[in-house]
């Protein structure tokens, strides 16, 4: 019988590198899936994961709340085709629930969010040498860069829900070399 508290949302937003990074850091995150993803309203496919968790343990409003404060949630960028600001739902009640999770969390920008929830469509996974890539090789020039930081981002703002000892193994190297 399959578990029913196991649930899925896709997210978008920025490299799917750094998504897949930060969503795989979680506690409670079963799997990650990287690749690109196309919504009912969008046939263009862009950048996103797909994050199955444990809904008994962490809540959508979690995974949500991440995702906005993990990537350029406020900026309407010119590489907005490649990188949706987005949470792809698969279902009716996922899609209420957060674009009410969305509505009350606006409130803690002070810009407008540009991310919307829509219907997921399609999924098409990123070829294998680029998945689990920053925890293949954290230490390559674009995880430090662009990676680390929302790593740290969660660790000091969402240390509960972070598995922290899987995140700090993969800084520490980094640290040490220095």
């Amino acid at each position: 019988m399959k578990d029913m508290s196991i649930k899925k949302v896709g997210l978008g937003g920025g490299c799917h590198w750094c998504t897949e990074a930060v969503f795989s850091s979680l506690k409670d995150v079963i799997q990650v899936e990287q690749g690109f993803i196309s919504s009912v309203e969008e046939s263009e496919f862009s950048e996103a994961v797909i994050v199955h968790f444990n809904e008994a343990r962490i809540s959508l409003k979690d995974l949500i709340e991440i995702h906005l404060y993990t990537h350029k949630s406020t900026s309407n960028h010119s590489m907005r085709n490649k990188y949706r600001s987005a949470i792809y739902v698969f279902n009716l009640e996922d899609f209420e629930k957060s674009n009410f999770i969305l509505d009350e969390l606006k409130k803690e920008f002070e810009e407008d969010l540009v991310t919307q929830v829509v219907h997921f469509k399609s999924f098409k996974p990123s070829e294998k040498q680029f998945k689990d890539y920053y925890y293949s090789d954290s230490e390559k020039p674009f995880c430090t860069t662009y990676i680390v930081p929302k790593l740290s981002l969660l660790m000091r703002k969402y240390g509960k829900l972070t598995n922290i000892k899987k995140v700090e193994a993969s800084i520490a190297p980094k640290a040490t070399s220095k």
